[in-house]
């Protein structure tokens, strides 16, 4: 196996932080809270802003 230059550790290091750190905001991303209102029909409503 080859050696590798400092320059392409610095760059491995890098890809490898960057990975893991996109990993880390695309599991958050798809577990933040999301808040939807609900569109009911009804006319007589107190709070016109339900939340799930």
């Amino acid at each position: 196996m080859p050696q590798l230059s400092p320059l392409n550790w610095i760059m491995l290091f890098i890809l490898f932080w960057l990975i893991v750190g996109i990993t880390n905001i695309l599991i958050w991303w798809n577990t933040k809270s999301t808040f939807y209102v609900s569109h009911n029909t009804k006319k007589n409503i107190e709070n016109k802003w339900l939340w799930k």
